[in-house]
C-alpha cells in the first residue's frame, strides 16, 4: 500500500514543485520511506538529512501525528498507507522596534 509525504513550501522546488509525493511501495521504516522518495527526487535528501544520514536538526519528521524523534527516528515504524509530513523548522520572531 502507497505512502504519501506532504512536502513543505520550502523544499516543493526539490520535489518537482509538488506538495504530496507517494510512493508506491510499502516501506517498513522512515529509512525505507525516506530511501523510496529520495529515488524520485534526489534533492531532498541533502535537506533532510546530515552528511552521516541523520535527520537534520531544523527538520521535524511526522509519521501520522506522531513526531518520529519519540517514536524511534529513521528507524520508526511505517504502516501500510501512513502520510509522513515533513516540517522544517521557522526561526525567527519580532525584536524590539
Amino acid at each position: 500500500m502507497p505512502v504519501t509525504f506532504h512536502i513543505p513550501g520550502p523544499l516543493r522546488e526539490f520535489a518537482g514543485g509538488r506538495s504530496k509525493v507517494t510512493v508506491e511501495q510499502s516501506p517498513v521504516t522512515l529509512a525505507e520511506a525516506l530511501s523510496l522518495l529520495w529515488m524520485l527526487h534526489p534533492g531532498l535528501r541533502d535537506r533532510l538529512t546530515t552528511e552521516q544520514g541523520e535527520m537534520r536538526e531544523h527538520v521535524s519528521i511526522f509519521i501520522g501525528e506522531d513526531d518520529v524523534r519519540y517514536t524511534g527516528g529513521l528507524a520508526s515504524p511505517v504502516s501500510p498507507g501512513s502520510e509522513i509530513s515533513i516540517v522544517p523548522a521557522i526561526s525567527g520572531g519580532c525584536g524590539s522596534p
